[in-house]
C-alpha cells in the first residue's frame, strides 16, 4: 500500500507540473502568506534544506546562505531548476532521503516541511530520517492545512479552485507534535493563520494579519505551523557559566552575593556591574572583592549608561563563560536556586530558561497582590505574543547560552532599543530566534536591605507599550 501510495502521488504531481505555476497564481494570497510566514520564522543567510519543494519559489523567498530542495517529482524539479538557478534540487521522494542522496551535505540550520505532511506515506520514517541532517540548533519548520478545513477545501478541488489532489493526510496539531516527539524532536512553538485564503480588497489583509491572530479566531486559520528542535542532548564537556549582578544602591547585598553564589559546571565567574548609585555600592564591591578568597572568579565594571539593559549588556560583553546568568542584586531571586537554572540549559532540555516567582507561597511584602495579578496579566499577554507558554516574564533571573545570546544582539535590530530593562530584549529574541524557552520555579524572598529600585506605575505603562510594540513585531508582522 506504502508503494502504491508513493507511486500515485508521484504521478499526480508529475500530471499537474505544466499548471503549477498557474496554480499558484490562481491561490496568490495562500502562497504570498506561506512566505510571509516561513520569512517571519526563518532568519536570511541560513543554511536550508526543503523537503516537498515544488518549484523551490518558498524556498528562495528564504534568501538562504546555501539552499538544498527536493521534491518527489523530476518534471517539478526541472521546472524549480529553471526558476532557481541558484539553488540546488533534488528529485528524491522524502522517504528515500539519505545523506547519500544530497551528497552528503553538513548539516542544515533549518529544515523545512511545508504542505508536504499530507502526502507522506509514513510521516514517523521521514522524521527521523531527518536527523542525520541536524545539528543541535536545527530548527524544524513544519507546515500544514487545519483539519477543520478539510471540507471547504475538497470543495474547492471539485469546482478548480484547489489544484488536483492525490489522497491526502489529515493531521490535527496534537497528531504533529506527537509524531515529533516518537521521531527524536520536541516542539518549540506552534501557531496558526490565515482565516482568508482568497484575496479581498481590505478584508484579506484585515482577516490575515489581524483577525487571525486574535484569542479564539487563531485556531481557525487555514494553516498551521510548528517550529520543533532535535531532542535534547546534555552538553559536554561540563560547560562554565558567568553571573552578571547589576547592582544599583545595593551595597548591604554584595557581601551575601559573592558568599552565597555557588560554583557551577566547569568553573563559575562572578561580574559586578554597578552604575549611578546613590550609596557606596561601588565602594563595597571593591572592599568584598579585594578580601574575597573564594572559588569564584571575580570581575567588577561600572557603566556608562544608565538602567538594567545597558549593565547587562556590558556584563555580557566582559563575560567569559559558556552560560550567561543574570541575578539581580537584590537576592529576592536565591543564588542557591541558580544550579537549577544550570541544570536545565546544560542537559539541553532548553535554550533559555526563565525563573517563575509564581509557583511557591510567596509573602505579601515578598510580592504585594497588585503585583502579582500584574504579573500574572503580563504572563498571560507575553505567553499568547511569543506561543510558548510562560508563567512568570517578570523574574528579573534569565539564563542562556553565550552562543544564543550572539545570535539574539546580533538580531536586536528587527526590535530596535525598545526595552530599557533588557529582560524582555533577551525574552523577545530569544522567541524570534524560536529557542526553546523553559521556566524554573524559583523561592521568592522578602530583599534584606534597601528598597526597590522599581517604579511600579510608571514602569508597569512601560511594559504595557512594549507589548503593543511586542505584538506587531511578533503576531503581526508585515
Amino acid at each position: 500500500m506504502s508503494d502504491l501510495h508513493l507511486q500515485q502521488t508521484r504521478e499526480t504531481f508529475e500530471a499537474i507540473a505544466p499548471s503549477l505555476d498557474r496554480w499558484r497564481r490562481r491561490n496568490r494570497t495562500y502562497y504570498r502568506e506561506l512566505e510571509s510566514l516561513h520569512r517571519f520564522l526563518v532568519a536570511p543567510g541560513l543554511r536550508v534544506l526543503e523537503i516537498g519543494c515544488g518549484l523551490g519559489d518558498l524556498l528562495a523567498s528564504l534568501d538562504p546562505a546555501e539552499g538544498v530542495g527536493i521534491d518527489i517529482s523530476p518534471a517539478v524539479v526541472a521546472q524549480a531548476r529553471q526558476r532557481h538557478p541558484q539553488l540546488a534540487f533534488r528529485a528524491v521522494a522524502a522517504e528515500d532521503l539519505t545523506p547519500a542522496a544530497l551528497g552528503n551535505p553538513e548539516p542544515f540550520d533549518v529544515i523545512v516541511l511545508s504542505g508536504v505532511l499530507g502526502y507522506l506515506t509514513d510521516i514517523q520514517g521521514v522524521l527521523q530520517r531527518l536527523q542525520p541532517f541536524c545539528h543541535p540548533e536545527t530548527r524544524i519548520v513544519l507546515s500544514f492545512h487545519n483539519w477543520l478545513w478539510q471540507p471547504l477545501l475538497k470543495a474547492a478541488e471539485r469546482v478548480g479552485q484547489r489544484m488536483p489532489q492525490p489522497p491526502e493526510n489529515w493531521l490535527s496539531m496534537d497528531d504533529v507534535r506527537n509524531l515529533l516527539d516518537v521521531s527524536g524532536f520536541e516542539t518549540v512553538k506552534l501557531g496558526r493563520r490565515l482565516l482568508l485564503p482568497k484575496r479581498v480588497p481590505l478584508l484579506a489583509g484585515l482577516a490575515n494579519r489581524w483577525l487571525s491572530q486574535l484569542p479564539g479566531l487563531q485556531h481557525l486559520g487555514l494553516i498551521n505551523w510548528v517550529v520543533a528542535r532535535p531532542a535534547a542532548q546534555p552538553a559536554k564537556p561540563a560547560p562554565t557559566v558567568t553571573v552578571v549582578v547589576p547592582a544599583r544602591n545595593e551595597m548591604g547585598n554584595i557581601a551575601a552575593a559573592l558568599e552565597r553564589t555557588p560554583v557551577m559546571g566547569g568553573g563559575t565567574e562572578l561580574i559586578f556591574v554597578e552604575g549611578n548609585s546613590s550609596d557606596d555600592t561601588w565602594g563595597e564591591i571593591q572592599r568584598q572583592v579585594a578580601a574575597y578568597r573564594g572559588p569564584l572568579t571575580v570581575v567588577t565594571c561600572q557603566q556608562s549608561g544608565r538602567g538594567k539593559a545597558d549593565a547587562v549588556r556590558l556584563g555580557f560583553a566582559k563575560a567569559s563563560g559558556d552560560i550567561l546568568m543574570i541575578l539581580d542584586a537584590d537576592l529576592t531571586v536565591m543564588p542557591e536556586d541558580l544550579p537549577k537554572f544550570y541544570d536545565a540549559i546544560a542537559s539541553g532540555r532548553g535554550e533559555f530558561i526563565n525563573g517563575s516567582r509564581l509557583v511557591y507561597a510567596r509573602s505579601r511584602e515578598a510580592m504585594p497582590g497588585l503585583n502579582t495579578l500584574a504579573n500574572k496579566f503580563f504572563a498571560l499577554t507575553f505567553s499568547w505574543l511569543l506561543g510558548q507558554r510562560l508563567k512568570d516574564t517578570l523574574c528579573g533571573t534569565k539564563v542562556l547560552t553565550r552562543r544564543a545570546y550572539e545570535r539574539v544582539a546580533a538580531g536586536r535590530a528587527y526590535f530596535g532599543e525598545f526595552d530599557p530593562f533588557g529582560d524582555f530584549d533577551l525574552l523577545f529574541g530569544a522567541a524570534k530566534l524560536n529557542l526553546k524557552i523553559v521556566e524554573v520555579p524559583v523561592r521568592y524572598q522578602e530583599r534584606v536591605y534597601g528598597s526597590s529600585n522599581i517604579a511600579h506605575f510608571r514602569e508597569g505603562l512601560i511594559l504595557a507599550r512594549m507589548c503593543l510594540f511586542a505584538a506587531g513585531k511578533l503576531k503581526f508582522p508585515r
